[in-house]
């Protein structure tokens, strides 16, 4: 398995070191242009330089021998292993010129190391790009003859799919996967795993009527096709068929789905149904199946996916994984797993998660560092980040209408109202915002910042004198707040104000607190030490009883209308907006 790779001028990476776990499945996550990637292109590239070498040099083109040969060119068109508008977007910054420390022009350089059977092993490739032609060498090797060295293999979102697909040779599928088109050359791989197994089968039979139990019992948890077909069933209730196939007769590669009842090893087609094209699958049944193809192959040895996670259904990502981890484990293979999806990271142990970021990549230490991951820090494309980085100012709240209640109450009250304070509305409780909190510190050093919640079911006694809320360890800069009444909607519910936004008479509106929701509203509405009728009142269902917004309320008070606890926080707020 790899366990370090090394970029030198490389896409985003001018210089960049991964040192991976030997575990058999890898989440690679993190913000959008972090380099996920980014990572798998240059593990791609690092194959196929070793494929091209084999195929120009020879069996001992990347041996510790073969450092200090001339490299050899390539044109253009012979790039397979990823989509590129020319092949300088391979540079850093498109930096393709040699410098002092490089007069050869081999600026590129690709490095993986692995641990062999007696020692740790490397292969470096380094490339260069003159007049469209680029030149590939090994330059730094400890691979002796007889060595095995890792196979990789890109698989990029399921796309390309058509009704009719040719025999096509390797290199040309290389290039269908590279340009995103994993699609069009799946029958080829299906039919592969099949004949494959085919001539398995009769070798096992060897002039028998049929395969003894025990043939039968290790090719059914160890052959490509039959691991792929039982996964089918399992998940699926589906088979494929792979119709008949001579190169010197057939044109098209014929697959189709057969669906029905499954018991053990058997599926019995439903009544009446009939097997279906491979092509009018739903996209989520050809992205799984297109990921575990390539998991079943016996000739790759590191899957590198680029969100397999396309096109699933949430429930089937984490059956996926679930399926993926084993599979990986009982073939001893390396999965690299590039994925956005909140509903896999989530599920899967921290110490799998490894976050690719431009401030220090590395495995999840443990799983509060999730929050932040999945809350998006560390993204290029992240607007409200970008306001956090300004302003160093963050506030959490539960609703929607939240922000508005506070300014509209900040302009009745003559509070001034600060827009440094970035609104990050979210339902978590106070612990997890402050995981947020942290993770957000590390890029943002003296970021400050409130988390206002509602009391909701919990305790008068939870909420302090100043609404912090009691029992809550202290954090430098990050100041926890609950409002003392059920709701932050608790402190609107004031009949005039009601009956302002509402349309009715006061009186009307007095009567309806009374009798609907037995409340009744007197001198002490405004006092922080409100009587529990009037902290515990389900304030949220009575707005939506007279039909008004939480803003349009609001707007009606007047200053001294406008509760103590209101006050507290926006004066709070106001000195804290630096």
């Amino acid at each position: 398995m790899i366990k370090r790779v090394q970029f030198v001028k490389f896409k985003q990476f001018n210089q960049a070191t991964f040192d991976f776990r030997p575990s058999n499945v890898t989440f690679l996550a993190g913000g959008n242009n972090s380099g996920k990637s980014s990572i798998l292109h240059g593990l791609a590239v690092w194959e196929f330089c070793k494929i091209a070498s084999l195929m120009e040099r020879g069996e001992d083109a990347f041996l510790a021998v073969a450092e200090g040969r001339q490299g050899f060119g390539l044109g253009d068109d012979e790039f397979s292993p990823i989509n590129l508008p020319s092949l300088k977007h391979l540079w850093t910054n498109l930096k393709t010129a040699k410098g002092e420390a490089d007069p050869d022009g081999y600026t590129l350089k690709i490095r993986c190391e692995w641990d062999g059977t007696n020692e740790e092993k490397h292969l470096e490739f380094a490339l260069s790009l003159a007049n469209d032609r680029l030149f590939i060498k090994p330059t730094s090797s400890n691979l002796q003859a007889g060595d095995p060295v890792p196979t990789a293999a890109l698989l990029p979102p399921f796309a390309g799919i058509s009704a009719r697909e040719a025999r096509i040779v390797g290199a040309l599928r290389r290039r269908r996967i590279g340009e995103g088109l994993a699609g069009a050359v799946l029958r080829n791989l299906l039919l592969d795993m099949y004949q494959a197994n085919l001539r398995e089968r009769e070798r096992l039979r060897a002039g028998k009527s049929k395969i003894s139990d025990n043939d039968l019992k290790r090719l059914r948890e160890n052959d490509p096709w039959e691991l792929l077909q039982e996964a089918l069933r399992r998940t699926f209730s589906a088979e494929l068929i792979i119709g008949d196939f001579r190169e010197e007769y057939h044109s098209y590669i014929n697959v189709q789905v057969s669906k029905g009842e499954v018991e053990g090893y058997k599926l019995t087609r439903w009544s009446k149904y009939n097997p279906k094209d491979l092509m009018v699958e739903g996209s989520g049944f050809l992205q799984w199946l297109s990921v575990f193809t390539l998991a079943t192959a016996d000739d790759v040895d590191v899957l590198l996916l680029d969100e397999p996670d396309a096109h699933l259904h949430p429930t089937l990502q984490s059956q996926m994984v679930e399926q993926l981890e084993s599979l990986a484990t009982r073939k001893n293979k390396q999965v690299l797993l590039a994925t956005h999806s909140s509903e896999i990271l989530k599920t899967v142990a921290h110490e799998k998660i490894f976050q690719v970021r431009r401030q220090g990549s590395g495995y999840l230490r443990d799983d509060r560092q999730k929050v932040g991951l999945l809350a998006g820090i560390g993204s290029d494309y992240a607007p409200k980040l970008d306001r956090i980085r300004n302003t160093k100012r963050l506030l959490f709240i539960e609703g929607s209408s939240d922000i508005a209640i506070l300014k509209k109450f900040a302009e009745i009250t003559g509070i001034e109202w600060h827009e440094s304070w970035v609104p990050w509305q979210t339902t978590a409780p106070h612990k997890e915002r402050g995981h947020v909190f942290r993770a957000i510190s590390d890029e943002v050093p003296n970021l400050v910042a409130f988390s206002l919640r509602d009391r909701d079911d919990e305790t008068f006694e939870t909420v302090g004198p100043d609404l912090e809320e009691k029992g809550y360890k202290p954090t430098p800069n990050f100041h926890v707040r609950k409002w003392r009444r059920r709701y932050i909607e608790g402190y609107l519910i004031l009949p005039r104000a009601l009956s302002k936004a509402a349309g009715e008479t006061e009186e009307g509106i007095v009567s309806r607190l009374r009798d609907d929701f037995g409340i009744a509203i007197g001198e002490s509405f405004k006092q922080s030490e409100a009587p529990s009728a009037i902290l515990d009142m389900r304030a949220k269902e009575i707005l939506r009883a007279f039909d008004v917004s939480s803003a349009e309320v609001a707007s009606h008070f007047t200053a001294d209308e406008v509760c103590e606890d209101i006050v507290t926080i926006l004066k709070q707020l106001d000195s804290s907006a630096g």
